[in-house]
């Protein structure tokens, strides 16, 4: 289990992270050597690979007439990486107790960023220094505002391990301590995410509609409550709240203003997938692509940290990122995906359900279309969401029997 686990636990420094990729690598060439055949035995494994053949599939599609070559095929081939992570945790995850093990190791891993995003609110200072001036950036570092999207993207294996061990009341508490970093993490997006966290929570917990809307209205007057203290006592969340108010004033300057110019990004990235619908310009290519489809005095093509020849990083949002770097191919490879999850999901029973809902919730917010998101095919953000799949499969098939008896079994 150490090499999986060390994917989350080393994600706030760099490419740390890629040494559980690599453990796994190695596990899984071992247990390949061992047993040729453990692939086809495994539901879990194979689920994995034919999600995996969709991501994979879209991108090696798009990198064949690329905006940038050489940084989709390096793409490409990176994104090798992810087969055995998903195939080795498949199998070092074949028991229910494997599985709970690991969500509370992650959840103990969460824990420790919420303490440090915490101490570093209150004193300026956290383990990795001092804090980003303007946003809460905790354990991350001030460089590097990720804490808010891996935060509520992690949240849920947090809450789950809270339940498991104190209850209702655990779970309560764990959600209000995450919540204050989520907030002053100051990324809008993560406040959407975590609030999908909680709506997957209260569901989950109250079992029917009514007692539902009850908990809904009960937890929607806490978070009122909460972000209106944050609002007395954090100058960050006040800034990312007054950036917010221009979307009320229902002009396409206002909106554009408060979403930080995302919606040039997004009417750019139509036109950019009208110019190439078909497989798209390439994952990793948007930045390449951008300025010959962007209009002239584009904000994202003056800014001096964008370098010449290039525009905005990437697409902000799920949908449009997989349908301008790898078309139409690539929405349709996705969108199959999707569907054949959920059905397998479905169809793997209640108990299956059960013992996937943190990973699943997890998958949930972070995909939910109506948001804005980090890069999929992006080194960082992909292992994430990689990661996270692996896991996924692994739980919904962690009741099936060994390859070979045990000794004394």
């Amino acid at each position: 289990m150490l090499p999986i686990w060390l994917v989350p636990a080393l994600l706030p420094f760099g490419r740390s992270a890629e040494l559980g990729v690599f453990l796994c690598l190695v596990g899984s060439i071992l247990l390949l050597v061992r047993e040729p055949q453990a692939i086809r035995h495994h539901p879990g494994a194979k689920l994995f690979l034919w999600l995996f053949a969709a991501y994979a599939g879209a991108a090696l599609v798009s990198a064949i007439d690329a905006a940038a070559p050489g940084k989709t095929w390096l793409t490409v081939a990176g994104i090798l990486r992810f087969a055995p992570l998903g195939v080795y945790t498949c199998f070092a995850m074949r028991r229910p107790g494997k599985v709970r093990a690991l969500y509370l190791a992650t959840a103990v891993v969460v824990a420790i960023w919420v303490a440090d995003a915490w101490i570093q609110a209150i004193t300026g200072y956290g383990l990795a220094g001092a804090s980003n001036a303007e946003r809460l950036s905790g354990i991350f570092g001030a460089d590097n505002l990720k804490l808010g999207p891996a935060l509520s993207a992690l949240a849920p294996f947090l809450l789950w391990g809270a339940r498991e061990r104190w209850g209702r009341r655990g779970l309560a508490i764990a959600f209000l301590l995450a919540l204050g970093p989520v907030l002053l993490s100051g990324s809008r997006a993560s406040w959407l995410c975590y609030g999908l966290v909680a709506l997957g929570f209260l569901w989950n917990e109250a079992k029917t509609p009514r007692r539902f809307a009850v908990a809904c209205v009960a937890a929607g007057a806490s978070l009122a409550l909460v972000a209106l203290l944050a609002w007395q006592v954090s100058p960050r969340f006040r800034d990312r709240v007054a950036h917010t108010m221009p979307a009320l004033s229902g002009t396409s300057e206002g909106v554009d203003a408060a979403l930080t110019g995302r919606l040039d990004i997004w009417t750019t990235s139509l036109r950019m997938f009208a110019a190439h619908p078909v497989n798209g310009v390439g994952v990793r290519g948007f930045r390449y692509a951008y300025p010959a489809v962007a209009n002239l005095g584009d904000h994202f093509l003056t800014i001096e940290k964008c370098a010449e020849g290039e525009g905005a990083c990437h697409a902000h949002q799920v949908v449009l990122e997989v349908a301008t770097e790898t078309g139409v191919i690539g929405v349709l490879a996705w969108l199959a995906a999707v569907i054949f999850a959920v059905r397998t999901w479905w169809r793997a029973g209640t108990a299956a359900r059960y013992r996937a809902f943190p990973a699943t919730l997890a998958l949930v917010v972070i995909l939910f279309p109506l948001n804005t998101h980090m890069a999929f095919y992006s080194a960082w953000w992909g292992l994430l969401a990689a990661w996270l799949v692996s896991v996924w499969c692994a739980a919904l098939f962690a009741d099936l029997p060994d390859l070979e008896p045990r000794d004394g079994a």
